[in-house]
């Protein structure tokens, strides 16, 4: 079964913040939305990405989600090909479109339909998106070489959506951590990028991760000081 527009069910924003994303994304911006774990920045992306290229009226033909294929020595210790072993990295998506469509097998369906693609930034040296919706998640653990690498793959009729928390990045190296930060000055003086901070108060996932994460946060800078 091809999987339609009115087959998604309908999300409305829960917080400030959320309501701002999709009024930007409703006004042509690009988005970048950078913050708390549980805010539903994924969730949003993919969401807002879904609606535009299920629509009636597409501008966007498919929603191309990118992240890193993690360090090496972790992914090489996974069972099977390399695809399979991509395979692991594309769970929360089908998470997230099973929810939506209430169908346990809506990311395949969408992938058959060539809706939805995943590719790692190890795979996009050469590549160019037109007609496409491109999501960065995990936008924090990419350095600035790959964040550059994937943004000069734009090409034509293509809108970016970009995810994560710069300030939690899982990169070793200082000048890694710090390519996002510069990646993020380049996108501040860019036209059409609304760029969402997500605090506490759009934490959604759940009272107990958000007790959590203001409690680690609020720790973490008290041992600072």
């Amino acid at each position: 079964m091809n999987l339609k527009l009115h087959h998604m069910r309908e999300i409305e924003p829960m917080t400030d913040n959320q309501q701002e994303v999709f009024k930007s994304w409703d006004d042509g911006n690009n988005l970048v939305l950078s913050g708390s774990a549980g805010s539903g920045k994924t969730f949003c992306a993919l969401y807002l990405a879904l609606e535009e290229v299920l629509g009636d009226n597409v501008s966007q033909n498919k929603v191309l989600i990118c992240r890193s294929a993690v360090p090496t020595k972790e992914i090489g210790f996974l069972p099977g090909t390399l695809e399979e072993k991509m395979e692991a990295y594309t769970i929360p998506y089908k998470q997230i479109c099973s929810n939506l469509f209430e169908d346990p097998l809506a990311y395949p369906k969408l992938v058959s339909q060539d809706k939805v693609e995943f590719v790692s930034t190890s795979h996009i040296r050469g590549l160019t998106f037109d007609d496409t919706i491109l999501i960065v998640d995990e936008m924090q653990n990419l350095n600035f070489h790959e964040l550059d690498s994937i943004i000069t793959r734009v090409g034509n009729n293509c809108r970016v959506i970009l995810c994560g928390d710069y300030y939690q990045s899982d990169l070793v190296k200082n000048s890694d951590r710090e390519g996002i930060l510069q990646f993020m000055q380049i996108l501040e003086h860019l036209n059409r990028f609304t760029i969402t901070e997500f605090t506490w108060s759009d934490i959604v996932r759940s009272d107990f991760v958000r007790d959590y994460i203001m409690t680690k946060e609020m720790l973490m800078k008290g041992n600072k000081k």
